[in-house]
């Protein structure tokens, strides 16, 4: 069992927490109080049979003992110690922490450890739920249209009550007709307004309802099954017929059946077992296992995102750039509506079909996550030479380890994004005094 250098520290925390002498604690384990001082005191080596004995008079897991303070905490530490030092928490109020001392923070006071990660995660998360917001905000037609119904009704209702406040000499006939229309408009008014707030309480984590896009149900759908369905392995895709017919909307479920297809055509040509196989030897690389397949680049990528655990996220479009299927990662922010920074390397794979576009992408966040993007483009022709040529472009999110190739710093929208100096930058943004 590999020892952490704050082992004695830790032990000696504990002692004292607990209101323990050191003769106590030294009789309870066997051992003499003198060679339990040099333990504390981190210079003298304890054995795993001594720490063993120790632990137990102490009620403490010996494998936290020796870890120094759990191995995840100490990494998410550094994680974002690494991430304020690299600039991405910017505050020049505080100065930079130390990085190398992450383990004595840890070790010596775990409780304030485990808050500053769980702050950091929870800035990371309001940082990503702005920037869907405000892409939502801008983009969704969805929300345009209802903020439309609202004001509409609104003014009708307005307008209504003015003349009904300002006229006195009205006639009881167009004061009954008004009086109706000021029924019908408060009534659209509110039913408005309730799909509104339907629409914008309406999560990714939750269940979609009849207020959300066809796409969103169908994405929160296959969520909830983690993106693989094991019947569809056999090639039938009909075998997921009830669960698709308990979708909401009907356009949601005309989207499920096609997806549904799809995938069980991909189940087909990419057997699981053989898929698993060859991903394993080969790695994720979609050219190297099309090749070995026979198969196309987009069939893999598609089966590589959809696999049992996946961690890889995946996200199509088509010719004019709408985004058709959308399979999140955490920490990389896939927009629902309009253009995006973190969708490069898919429209530059849109703009030169057949050819592989990879490319080590870092993005903006607490902390700021590298991603390893492969994007591709293939075109077809459904009429034929005469026809128009159609095009679908995919682009898998696989997560990066740090200290790799340099990456391609990606902000979310030229609005809120902070990085400075981007020579991309199409408006300034709300944080101008960071840019």
């Amino acid at each position: 069992m590999p020892l952490s250098q704050l082992t004695g520290t830790l032990l000696r925390e504990r002692r004292l927490a607990l209101g323990l002498g050191q003769a106590q604690l030294a009789g309870g384990a066997g051992i003499s109080a003198s060679y339990l001082n040099l333990i504390e005191h981190n210079r003298r080596k304890v054995t795993p049979d001594v720490l063993e004995r120790l632990a137990m008079v102490l009620g403490l897991d010996p494998a936290a003992l020796a870890e120094g303070g759990g191995a995840q905490l100490l990494e998410a530490l550094r994680t974002t110690a690494a991430d304020v030092a690299g600039g991405h928490w910017q505050m020049a109020v505080i100065p930079p922490p130390e990085a190398d001392r992450a383990q004595d923070f840890a070790g010596r006071y775990p409780g304030w450890a485990a808050t500053v990660v769980a702050l950091s995660r929870r800035v990371e998360l309001l940082t990503r739920t702005v920037e869907t917001l405000g892409d939502r905000m801008s983009h969704d037609p969805h929300l345009s249209a209802s903020l439309h119904e609202v004001l509409s009704a609104v003014s009708s209702v307005r307008s209504t009550a003015a003349i009904l406040a300002e006229s006195e000499d009205i006639a009881p006939e167009w004061r009954a007709r008004f009086h109706r229309n000021l029924h019908q408009d408060s009534e659209r008014l509110a039913a408005g307004a309730e799909a509104l707030v339907a629409y914008l309480d309406t999560s990714e984590d939750a269940d979609m309802t009849s207020f959300a896009a066809p796409q969103e149900e169908l994405e929160a759908w296959l969520g909830r099954n983690d993106w693989h369905f094991p019947a569809l392995e056999a090639g039938d895709p009909s075998v997921l017929e009830p669960e698709i017919a308990a979708l909401t909307s009907g356009a949601a479920r005309a989207l499920a059946r096609a997806w549904a297809i799809r995938a069980a055509g991909d189940a087909v040509a990419l057997p699981l077992a053989r898929m698993q196989e060859l991903l394993a030897g080969l790695g994720p690389d979609p050219a190297r296992l099309a090749e070995a397949f026979g198969a196309d680049v987009l069939t893999v990528l598609r089966r590589i995102a959809t696999l049992p655990g996946s961690r890889a996220g995946l996200v199509c479009c088509d010719a004019s750039g709408s985004l058709t299927f959308r399979k999140p990662v955490p920490g990389f922010a896939i927009p629902r509506f309009g253009a995006s920074c973190a969708l490069w390397p898919l429209f530059a794979a849109l703009a030169r079909p057949m050819t592989p576009v990879e490319q080590v992408v870092e993005t903006e966040g607490l902390p700021g996550r590298r991603f390893l993007t492969r994007a591709f483009c293939q075109p077809r022709f459904p009429r034929g030479f005469a026809g128009p040529e159609l095009r679908e472009a995919a682009m898998l999110i696989l997560p990066d380890p740090p200290g790799g190739a340099s990456a391609l710093a990606l902000g979310s929208s030229c609005r809120v994004c902070a990085r400075g100096g981007c020579p991309a930058r199409r408006e300034p943004s709300i944080l101008a005094e960071r840019v």
